[in-house]
């Protein structure tokens, strides 16, 4: 029965079929545990606050745009004095 064990352990130890998925694998948990997290830890909050701000920006941005193109567009009240 020993003779078994040692010879599948042998056996085992020499083929590396499923070692570099094995390994990347490992590589995967670690970045994914990583970033769990990092997201936990308030991350989330600032990318979420960062987003909030740019749209913000963006929404300001055109409706400047739009008050302004009203404004010169319409003619004045009086033109002829």
């Amino acid at each position: 029965m020993f003779t078994y064990i040692n010879k599948l352990i042998k056996k085992l130890k020499a083929s590396e079929k499923g070692q570099g998925m094995v390994e990347y694998a490992l590589i995967i948990a670690f970045v994914a545990a990583i970033a769990i997290v990092a997201l936990n830890n308030g991350l989330g909050d600032s990318i979420k606050n960062a987003f909030t701000g740019a749209a913000g920006a963006v929404s300001n941005a055109s409706n400047a745009a739009a008050t302004y193109s009203q404004q010169q567009s319409t003619p004045p009240a009086n033109p002829g004095e």
